[in-house]
């Protein structure tokens, strides 16, 4: 039998899409992180708005999953969830997360650092009040990161919710909006012959940001 990983080892990419350097990028990394979500979107490529967030629990052991951004400005990188879920109770613990987003098909990725708030109470009944009804339901019908039975018991939860709350169902308490103040970012090009560009923004004492170039 041939060895699979032998496959694996002999793949190669040359990335030649385009560069990134310090004359062209933005001073400010909210904006350079704008413009490059922008053209991800206009890209079309697949869901470009999904990023990477990784949490550590209290004993050190890091955890990954994939979450949909829903806001950005100069406050920080919104989502949410539900707060009993791990991630939740990992934030509850650690405060500090990283989240990453990989355009594939434009070469690029975003990397931010920072520390994790919980977002008011009022950002979190109009963003779920904007979802699709069973999106709604779902909220409720879910015990996420829970051990269940099976996927019965989701079915069976989306009926007794529905049927409790009709076409209103409330924002459960459990559920809401994370905001991760970001204190680092990087951006990441890739580039022939791998001298990739990657530049890093560390947030200064005056609130402002230094830009260096890392070697990739």
């Amino acid at each position: 039998m041939s060895d699979p990983t032998a496959s694996i080892a002999d793949l190669r990419k040359s990335y030649e899409r385009a560069e990134l350097n310090e004359e062209a990028s933005h001073a400010d990394p909210l904006r350079q992180f704008d413009q490059w979500l922008k053209e991800a979107i206009a890209s079309e490529v697949p869901e470009p708005n999904a990023m990477t967030l990784a949490t550590v629990a209290g004993n050190g052991r890091p955890s990954t999953r994939v979450v949909l951004v829903k806001g950005y400005d100069e406050r920080g990188i919104v989502w949410y969830t539900n707060y009993d879920s791990r991630k939740g109770r990992e934030l509850a613990v650690n405060t500090f997360a990283a989240l990453q987003f990989h355009w594939v098909e434009l070469e690029r990725v975003v990397r931010i650092e920072g520390r994790v708030e919980k977002v008011s109470a009022e950002e979190s009944d109009a963003y779920f009040h904007s979802r699709p009804l069973d999106s709604r339901i779902g909220a409720w019908a879910s015990p996420q990161s829970e051990v269940i039975s099976g996927r019965s018991v989701l079915v069976a939860n989306a009926a007794k919710y529905g049927a409790k709350f009709l076409l209103q169902p409330p924002r459960p308490p459990h559920w809401g909006g994370y905001r991760l103040i970001p204190d680092n970012w990087q951006f990441w090009q890739g580039r022939k012959s791998r001298l990739h560009d990657r530049l890093r923004y560390t947030q200064q004492d005056d609130g402002g940001w230094l830009r260096e170039r890392l070697a990739p």
